[in-house]
């Protein structure tokens, strides 16, 4: 008989654990009387056709090792998925290929999930949703209602980059330089019908209640798209017209360093101002800037570029003639479409004004004093005394600000104002795939027609109605022809017989744009904790069971504008009562980015993208896991390298081979860890423990590395300190850990096992390596007992050269011994 022991074996070993983990409902979420929980989510992916690449499961592979970790501490969790299905670019992908895009979502959902069960992660399957399903989608157009009910939704007539090749108008934030994100095709601004959601409404409370959230630095990316500001708005007469020029500035102490006025290429005055000699340069910057988006327009990088209108305005405190420009990075949809320029103390007015050789006079001193700005390279714009500022000299910038808004209310000349950045987001997209918004009109025929379906362009709508709750969810109707054209009513326009329809004897036209992508994912979270149930979005019971999220992860891409559109909806969700948080994620980290092995973004342009299923089928996805997280910390930016999985691989194998053939031998005297060997074993489950909870998982890696190490170079490793590595190595490389643990003599999964403990006497050492300064330079270093005396220290260094190089012929001064912490000679 052959004595060979197999050899670790993924390809054998991971598909066997997939299948009872999925056969024995392991990961299935229940909440038990007195337990803790744990919800711990994914930002769900939108399924492409090109399925994961290897930086997908990057944030993945964390939130299941927080998910198994929590498991064994006897928490109760719920680490759910779904998909982020409806969208733009399946639309695109099912354009270009011809087929419909409810039959590519459903492909590329099968890919995207066969992907990740092979990756071991322990989602609860059972609660699987796409934003695409019916009852989804039925939840997500009452939540519509809720938000038109209260009259946060709202339709306008807006400036909106449109695009004609792609049929849909586009979110600034996905037009670059002047074309769409994706296709590149040119973008245009036109003025269009569009829904609209007054999300400006919560502004303050958008701001405010970040306070108290474990989030990274997205919280200020947050307060700054909000952009809060208190100031003044103030009226600048125009020189030889009767109209005024109205400014919102968030530094009023500053009125007296005006020097020029900057409006929007939108801005309504701006024909009308400027002169003859200047209209033909002015009117042509006004025409070159139309399709830039506002985030092109407003980038701090970005050249300054404008244009002199040949028109002037006065100073209303000083009386001084300002030339007014024209400029791009004055937005028309923002505050008064107009701005006062205070090139000394605005960074962006002192490059705009150095561009065009415009005065720069300083009113704000660090110090009091006159300064010459001719040699200033850049603006001053912190606080500081009012200079050359008449009735505010000498005030420092707070009594200023408070000073001249209270001059200019008294005169009135300005109002005290609070301005957002922030804007109603438009909610519209004139495409097929997405939700059909809920609402339908009354429609006033033309004189003679009795069928709306047969003159559509002549039909007049009245106030738009709500679907009734009843009648959900309205269905997008099959059409063959789902391609977008140059008619902003959209597809769904063509649809006459959807689009048209009678009740009690007249006709009524439904809403023929449908709802962003982003819809879907604002409230996924909450159809997770309740996904069957057919009578509500989800049942307070569930609620109360599980919300808030505890643990939220995703990339950095969605900080500001899902997780903002998301906490709105929260929000008015809250409001109604709905809920009973006016928060829905507690603790928010973003996964770094990980790299192609050039250094570079991953894509298939640039040839450098690996697939998980290629590092799967060599080494197995337990090495592919580990080796994610041992890249280095999660947050972090990250190359992929292929030896890197090689090397995770073989600390792997060497776990198998250390600890796959432990048995306790009958008869054999217990086998037992020597002294050193046991301290690092309760190190080891100390440090694992804090890492997974600090999400510190490459250090938990090195640290289980560490431990493999020694243990394989014991002669009999004992059966239970093998059982705790199992545990310990279970939520990075599961699959090999329950395989392990089976052959250690494991019945049943260890999933839920308890997490080993430790002794916190083992995890400090006895001895201690200290550094031995002479005269306060470290000159040596020494191992020590940790309750050593003096009398051992000057023992232990008394024939170190190091030591005596420096104090030899010299007399000792003092001898600071601090046990643990400091051993210094003083000689002189």
């Amino acid at each position: 008989m052959s004595t060979e022991r197999p050899k670790y074996d993924p390809s054998a070993i991971e598909p066997k654990w997939q299948t009872r983990w999925e056969q024995e409902k392991t990961f299935e979420a229940r909440r038990h009387p007195g337990r803790p929980k744990a919800y711990i989510l994914d930002m769900f992916p939108y399924p492409s056709g090109s399925g994961l690449h290897v930086g997908h499961p990057e944030g993945y592979t964390a939130t299941d090792i927080v998910a198994r970790f929590q498991r064994m501490r006897g928490v109760d969790v719920l680490h759910p998925m779904g998909w982020d299905s409806f969208g733009l670019p399946a639309e695109q992908h099912a354009i270009e290929t011809g087929t419909h895009p409810a039959q590519t979502t459903a492909k590329n959902i099968a890919t995207f999930k066969r992907q990740l069960k092979s990756l071991g992660f322990s989602y609860d399957w059972s609660r699987e949703l796409a934003t695409t399903d019916e009852a989804y989608v039925r939840w997500t157009q009452w939540i519509f209602l809720k938000l038109f009910e209260r009259g946060l939704a709202y339709q306008a007539e807006l400036p909106v980059n449109w695009c004609p090749v792609l049929g849909t108008v586009l979110a600034n934030e996905e037009v670059i330089d002047g074309k769409s994100e994706r296709g590149g095709h040119p973008v245009v601004r036109l003025p269009l019908r569009q829904w609209t959601l007054r999300i400006t409404a919560y502004a303050d409370r958008l701001e405010q209640e970040l306070q108290g959230l474990d989030w990274p630095e997205t919280k200020e990316k947050q307060v700054h798209w909000i952009g809060r500001s208190e100031g003044a708005e103030v009226d600048f007469a125009l020189e030889g017209r009767s109209e005024k020029l109205r400014i919102f500035t968030t530094r009023p102490d500053t009125l007296f360093g005006a020097t020029y006025m900057v409006i929007a290429p939108e801005h309504p005055l701006l024909e009308a101002l400027t002169t003859p000699e200047h209209r033909q340069k002015v009117l042509a910057y006004r025409d070159s800037v139309v399709s830039k988006s506002d985030m092109d327009r407003t980038a701090l990088t970005k050249t300054k570029t404008g244009e002199f209108t040949g028109a002037y305005a006065l100073n209303p405190i000083s009386g001084a003639r300002l030339p007014i420009w024209v400029a791009d990075f004055v937005l028309g949809s923002y505050g008064t479409g107009a701005i006062m320029s205070v090139p000394a103390h605005d960074e962006r007015d002192f490059e705009f004004a150095r561009a065009f050789g415009l005065p720069v006079v300083e009113v704000v001193s660090p110090d009091g004093q006159l300064h010459d700005t001719a040699a200033w390279t850049e603006a001053f714009t912190a606080e500081g005394v009012a200079v050359r500022s008449g009735l505010l000299d000498g005030q420092r910038t707070p009594e200023a600000k408070a000073t001249m808004i209270s001059h200019l209310e008294q005169k009135g000349l300005g109002t005290r104002r609070v301005q957002y950045r922030l804007r109603d987001w438009v909610f519209s997209r004139q495409r097929y795939w997405g939700e059909p918004i809920p609402v339908y009109f009354p429609v006033d025929l033309p004189p003679g027609s009795t069928d709306p379906r047969k003159h559509p362009h002549t039909v007049r709508y009245s106030e738009p109605i709500a679907v009734a709750e009843s009648e959900l969810p309205v269905r997008l109707p099959e059409l063959e022809d789902f391609k977008p054209s140059d008619d902003p009513a959209g597809p769904l326009s063509r649809a006459l017989d959807w689009r048209f329809f009678q009740k009690d004897g007249k006709w009524y036209a439904r809403e023929t744009n449908t709802m962003p992508q982003w819809a879907g994912s604002c409230w996924y979270y909450l159809r997770f904790i309740d996904p069957h149930n057919t009578q509500a979005a989800f049942s307070k019971e569930a609620y109360d069971a599980w919300m808030p999220v505890d643990l939220y992860v995703g990339g950095s891409e969605h900080a500001v504008l899902h997780l903002l559109y998301a906490r709105f909806w929260h929000k008015v969700l809250f409001d109604c009562g709905v809920v009973s948080h006016p928060e829905p994620f507690g603790k928010l980290v973003h996964q770094g980015m990980i790299l192609g092995e050039n250094n570079e973004k991953m894509s298939k342009s640039r040839g450098n993208v690996v697939n998980p299923d290629d590092v799967v089928l060599k080494h197995g996805a337990d090495s592919l896991r580990v080796y994610e997280m041992f890249m280095g910390p999660l947050e972090a930016v990250k190359p992929w390298q292929t030896q890197g999985v090689t090397g995770v691989r073989r600390f792997l194998d060497r776990a198998w081979n250390t600890l796959a053939f432990v048995r306790e031998e009958p008869g054999a005297a217990e086998a037992t860890l020597d002294e050193e060997s046991l301290r690092l074993l309760h190190k080891t489950v100390k440090k694992v423990g804090e890492d997974i909870e600090a999400l510190r998982l490459n250090t938990s890696v090195s640290a289980l590395m560490i431990l493999t190490n020694r243990l394989a170079d014991i002669p009999r490793v004992p059966l239970e300190t093998a059982k705790t590595f199992a545990l310990l190595l279970s939520p990075f490389a599961p699959h090999l850990a329950e395989e392990l643990w089976e052959r250690l003599g494991g019945t049943k999964s260890l999933a839920y096992e308890p997490w080993p403990t430790y002794d916190p006497a083992l995890t400090v050492d006895d001895v201690v390596e200290m550094g031995v300064q002479v005269n306060g330079k470290l000159r040596s270093k020494v191992k020590l007992r940790r309750d050593a005396t003096e009398a051992d220290v000057r023992a232990a260094i008394a024939n170190d050269p190091n030591v005596l190089a420096h104090t030899q012929g010299k007399t000792e001064k003092k001898f600071v011994y601090v046990p643990g912490r400091i051993i210094n000679l003083v000689v002189g």
